[in-house]
Formats: C-alpha cells, structure tokens, sequence
C-alpha cells in the first residue's frame, strides 16, 4: 500500500477546475517529480493534498486513512510537510523564529533547530536576522527548514529552484538525499525537466490537469517526456 496516493482527484478554483481525475501515489521513502508547464496544475496538486484546497474526502489517501478536505493544520500534524512555491516566510521573523514556527505540530522525529543548522550551515550564522534579507538561495533554505522541522513523512516541495541560479539549486538538490535518509517521502514539482530527472524514483507529468505520463525515468524516452509536457 503507498504512503500517500490520490484517487480520481479533482479541484477547482471557483467555477473553474484546475484538476481532472487525478491517480497518483508515494511509496514510503520515494522521490516523486511531477513536471509540466505552467498552469498544468502541478501546484494546485500539492496545495490540494497539503489542505489548501479542498478536496472530495476519499480523493487523498495518507497512511490507509482517507484525508481529503481536511484543514492544513491537521494535515502538518498527520506527517504532510509543504514547502510552498514563492517560500512565503514571514518578513516580521528572524531566520529562527521561522523555523520554529515549523515545529508547534510537535511531532517526535531527528529534525531540531541544530539538525537544520546542521543542514543548512549558513541558516545558524544568519538565525538571528530577519528572513527576508536573506538571498533568494537562503530564503529557500529556511522554507525547506521549517517543512522539515514538523517531522514529516511526506514532504511536498513546490518550485525548489524557481529564481535561483544553478550553482545554488546544485546545493539546495545535494540535501533532499540526507531528508530522505532521515525518513521523508518526497514529491517534487519542477520545470526542469533534466533536474527532475535525475532527482526522482518516478516522474509523473500533468497537462492541462490531467496526468499525461507516468514513470520511472531510466524507461522514459526524451520523446515521450516531450509529448506528454507539451502534448505534441
């Protein structure tokens, strides 16, 4: 049985619906990319199983247990971890008072503030600083940080390298394997298409809200990959 896996899912914003019947699962311990272009619905997918959006009750599975529609706060404290697109840190805290704020759900596990220091070095020299005057690749650090400080099962990481240059996506990417090590499932969506790839176990691509192609990425032609991105 998968960690988390999602069944027929479908979400809408208003009157408009973003997400067609999507199937897609996590097994314990597994890196999964998601990958198309924009507006494909890779991020409304992550918003939906982490309790942004609602979603039909049986649609998201977690761990056996049906948790669609559920709020965000329940779902952190079930083991779902969301490190959101754009970082969202809060301007008005330091670097530490935002990895803190990750650990109120209180789960037991190996994340602390000195195993993210530990992580992300650079985030201790800086913990007293506000968040925001932070670069970019830093900024990045923080969010991952306060995901992590939860303890989860799941971590769901949306548009890691958004904005950043490619020496530090190199460096943000080298650390997923030691969150991995420490037990953490974890879904990717990425553009890159190259970067997810190298990342993942599997590779699930979405178009237009609905899922174009599945698969592990040694099987996966560059040809299949390109038509199901841009539905050629």
């Amino acid at each position: 049985m998968s960690l988390l896996a999602t069944h027929g899912l479908t979400a809408f914003y208003g009157d408009f619906q973003a997400l067609f019947g999507i199937d897609v699962s996590l097994d314990a311990g597994e890196v999964v990319a998601v990958i198309g272009a924009n507006g494909a619905g890779k991020s409304t997918l992550l918003r939906t199983i982490a309790g942004l959006n609602r979603a039909p009750h049986e649609a998201v599975v977690f761990d056996g247990h049906p948790i669609g529609g559920l709020p965000a706060s329940a779902i952190v404290k079930l083991g779902i971890a969301l490190v959101p697109e754009g970082r969202r840190l809060f301007p008005s805290l330091s670097v530490e008072e935002n990895l803190l704020i990750g650990a109120n759900p209180g789960r037991d596990g190996p994340w602390t503030l000195g195993s993210v220091f530990q992580l992300f070095p650079i985030l201790e020299e800086r913990r007293r600083s506000p968040a925001t005057t932070l670069s970019g690749g830093q900024q990045q650090m923080v969010a991952i940080g306060r995901a992590v400080m939860s303890n989860p099962r799941v971590l769901l990481c949306d548009e890691l390298s958004l904005g950043l240059a490619p020496l530090v996506i190199r460096d943000i990417y080298a650390t997923l394997p030691r969150i991995r090590a420490q037990g953490a499932a974890i879904v990717i969506v990425e553009q890159d298409i190259g970067q997810a790839m190298r990342v993942a176990d599997r590779v699930c691509c979405l178009q237009e809200g609905r899922v174009s192609l599945t698969g592990r990425p040694k099987e996966l032609t560059r040809e299949q990959v390109s038509s199901a991105y841009f539905g050629m």
